[in-house]
């Protein structure tokens, strides 16, 4: 619906709406740019302390794949009149320990009287304005790695109605709660991709806002960044490869799964998300006749507190995956970067 309406003429938004990212980018200095997301849901486990643990690491991610370190952030609350404030005050306690694990200050908040509980959290980052990692800037040859698993959707479903197991609960709960901080400080531990301004007069005073693509860099060469989220991987994806001009291909033997999250598919625990994600962006994808038909359901789950979408130079992904691994971060690589061609996105087996 935004983009039905006019847009306002700011040259120092970096990146707004109209690009899909992950987050707003909003230039302060020649040294400083805030990065600015919101995000908020109704509870997914039964658990007030880790439901808020949960919408944090969401709010928080959409910094994290930006680049950005996150400083401050506001409460978003809406919660029954007549609600148990006890569980108001745990949802807002597992907020505030994932807050303090980012070392993001929580400064204030709202909330508003609703009978169907929703938390989450706005969140103000920084960001130097020529160390922005969007989701444009992927180059054919790349290599596409991925650092959480797949499956969130489909088992908070089978929370939902009573039928999740205890270990498939555990294991969305550690990938929901896991922050993608880790991920993004290997990410940007050294130079990374920079937007380089389009002319002298904007270098001179320092005003990028006519940035072209990401270069490479001297460390690990990352093209473009992007988390897994509600949309689902073929989603992200779709927003990836239009915003970079570039197709992709996924191998789906290489597509990591939590416990639990196929037998859920098969057992028809199926989110509505899912279901939209499907119906918008499956038009644009193309599979091998082997792929498995859990696989690419897979695929288009909506996942909360995802993990992050990678794409890195050939050359760069070996080291990256290893030094993500050694990190404790399990990441994989799942695919690569083609010339723009038809579909947009392929499935191999």
């Amino acid at each position: 619906m935004l983009g039905k309406l006019a847009r306002q003429q700011d040259p120092n938004v970096l990146v707004g709406f109209d690009r899909a990212d992950d987050a707003g980018v909003y230039l302060l200095t020649p040294e400083t740019a805030l990065v600015q997301t919101v995000d908020f849901f109704t509870p997914i486990v039964d658990d007030p302390y880790t439901f808020g643990q949960i919408a944090a690491a969401n709010a928080l991610s959409d910094v994290y794949a930006m680049g950005g370190n996150p400083l401050t952030s506001l409460a978003l609350v809406c919660f029954p009149e007549k609600g148990d404030l006890n569980i108001l005050e745990r949802i807002l306690a597992g907020g505030l320990s994932k807050m303090i694990e980012a070392g993001c200050t929580v400064v204030g908040g709202h909330s508003i009287r609703d009978e169907e509980t929703k938390f989450g959290y706005s969140v103000t980052g920084v960001i130097h304005p020529q160390r922005v990692l969007a989701n444009q800037g992927a180059k054919p040859g790349d290599r596409l790695l991925l650092t959480k698993a797949l499956g969130t959707g489909v088992i908070s479903t089978a929370i939902k109605k009573g039928a999740a197991k205890q270990e498939w609960i555990d294991a969305a709960v550690r990938s929901m709660t896991t922050l993608n901080k880790a991920a993004a400080e290997v990410i940007v531990a050294g130079p990374v991709a920079r937007y380089e301004p389009t002319s002298r007069k904007a270098r001179d005073v320092g005003h990028p806002a006519n940035y072209q693509q990401p270069t490479t860099n001297d460390a690990f060469a990352v093209h473009a960044l992007t988390d897994v989220t509600g949309f689902g991987l073929i989603g992200h994806a779709r927003e990836m490869a239009l915003a970079s001009n570039v197709s992709l291909v996924f191998q789906s033997s290489n597509i990591p799964a939590l416990e639990g999250a196929f037998d859920c598919i098969h057992a028809g625990y199926i989110p509505g998300g899912l279901k939209a994600n499907r119906d918008f962006a499956e038009c644009l994808v193309g599979y091998e006749r082997e792929v498995p038909e859990e696989v690419k359901t897979l695929l288009f789950d909506p996942q909360t507190a995802g993990g992050l979408l990678i794409s890195v130079s050939a050359e760069d992904a070996g080291p990256l995956t290893r030094t993500l691994q050694d990190a404790g971060i399990p990441a994989v690589e799942i695919g690569q970067v083609l010339p723009r061609t038809k579909p947009l996105i392929r499935v191999t087996f």
